[in-house]
């Protein structure tokens, strides 16, 4: 394509625009970027790093950015305890930060089983008991990958999850010691975390400015919803999430802003991602099973339940419930008409319904789409955005595109860090159900 004078400058700010955006993206999902894995969004990382940190300035977040790390220190999710069920166990999480003080005083390249034995020295002199077992190798194993995902840890010669199966497994692995200082979110010299624990984490979880909650909450969450907020927060969605503050916010990561009467959120345009897996841990909803289930039964949900969010213990308007007892029994209809085999459900989820329910739960819950209180469920406003697939008949598949998509990632404590989940633009065909109605 040619052009002259403004037309071409429009087009390269466009495209500049266009890569920032998409760096935002990534690392709201993915707040390591490290070299070897990472090459493309680092290289554009250094590239914009001045604009990158004026839009993560008005979250509060800050960004380092080397030649070979960079890294988001973002603030805590605004719902830890959904968000914890999607991280790693609290032993594993332990022991991350046990074999990053070990790792501190090893040599670069290491075997497994060394490093290991260097953390159980440490976790005696914290006095961490060490119960030898399966649970404890599992707890070693997942705390190793994620120093792996943080590039911290690299794998050389062998696989950590070799270790799970075989404990005398020699497997390579090399140190990046220069990483290890990075683990500590958000670190303050105003605040001791060793000597004020709960004062740094309550600094840390307690954001004081309703505008930076908000703008955080929208960029690292799926939807907002109304009945959630306060009096100050209610204001700057109604002023701001659409002037001055709002609007300038999304463009910067190149979303739009959805809003209803119950809520909004930004959204992500289909044409900015290719994959599923570029919008975090858990999209939604993909063709799994679990997550088209899921839809199938917040339809049912929200087609039996007419008193739109009048019911007692109802979470605010819209919202639309049943007993959790009532869902099952419906799944276990379902799946009774399912077939094993080739193109049918598993037999666990023919015999077990139970575990296909609390998995589609746990999809829901992740993406602030379901409340599971007192044993109801309550389907939020936001399952309007898609129309449920057809309950009959199920097939069974692992993966594969979908009409919508959310943006999250595993999180919930100091070790797995909160992403970004932002609910994708349903296409314009899909119908649109009555729950999510357009504000008036």
């Amino acid at each position: 394509m040619s052009a002259r004078g403004r037309n071409v400058r429009v087009d390269v700010a466009t495209d500049t625009e266009m890569e920032i955006a998409g760096v935002l993206r990534t690392l709201a999902a993915r707040p390591w970027l490290v070299s070897g894995r990472d090459d493309e969004v680092i290289a554009a990382a250094r590239r914009n790093t001045q604009v990158l940190r004026t839009a993560l300035s008005r979250l509060g977040w800050s960004l380092h950015v080397s030649r070979d790390l960079v890294r988001l220190r973002k603030s805590p999710p605004p719902r830890i305890d959904d968000w914890t069920v999607q991280a790693p166990s609290p032993l594993a999480c332990t022991w991350v930060f046990l074999f990053a003080a070990a790792a501190e005083g090893l040599r670069r390249s290491i075997l497994i089983g060394e490093l290991i034995d260097a953390g159980k020295v440490v976790a005696a002199e914290a006095g961490v008991p060490v119960v030898e077992g399966h649970l404890l190798r599992r707890a070693h194993t997942d705390a190793l990958k994620q120093l792996c995902q943080r590039g911290i840890v690299a794998e050389v010669d062998g696989r950590i999850e070799d270790y799970m199966v075989d404990p005398d497994q020699d497997v390579l692995l090399r140190i990046e010691h220069s990483r290890l200082p990075h683990l500590v979110m958000n670190f303050t010299s105003e605040i001791d975390p060793v000597s004020e624990p709960e004062a740094w984490v309550d600094a840390l979880m307690h954001e004081p400015d309703a505008g930076r909650r908000m703008r955080r909450r929208l960029v690292d969450d799926t939807v907002i919803h109304t009945t959630d907020l306060d009096d100050q927060e209610m204001d700057w969605l109604s002023r701001r999430l659409r002037g001055d503050d709002g609007r300038p916010l999304a463009a910067s990561f190149g979303l739009t802003i959805e809003r209803r009467t119950e809520g909004a959120a930004f959204v992500v345009p289909d044409e900015a991602y290719r994959r599923s897996d570029e919008l975090g841990e858990v999209p939604f909803p993909t063709r799994a099973i679990e997550q088209r289930v899921a839809l199938v039964l917040c339809d049912f949900v929200a087609t039996t339940d007419t008193l739109d969010g009048n019911r007692p213990g109802s979470p605010g308007p819209g919202w639309r419930g049943m007993e959790r007892e009532r869902v099952l029994e419906e799944l276990t209809q379902i799946a009774n008409e399912q077939r094993t085999g080739r193109g049918g459900w598993s037999e666990d989820y023919t015999t077990q319904p139970s575990r296909l329910l609390a998995k589609a739960e746990a999809h829901l819950v992740a993406n602030a789409l379901l409340r599971v209180a007192d044993g109801w469920w309550w389907v939020s406003p936001a399952l309007g955005r898609w129309e449920a697939p057809p309950n009959r008949p199920f097939t069974t598949v692992e993966t594969g595109d979908s009409t919508a998509r959310a943006l999250s990632d595993s999180a919930g404590d100091s070790v797995v860090e909160p992403s970004a989940t932002v609910v994708a633009e349903p296409d314009p065909g899909d119908a649109q159900l009555s729950l999510f109605e357009e504000e008036a």
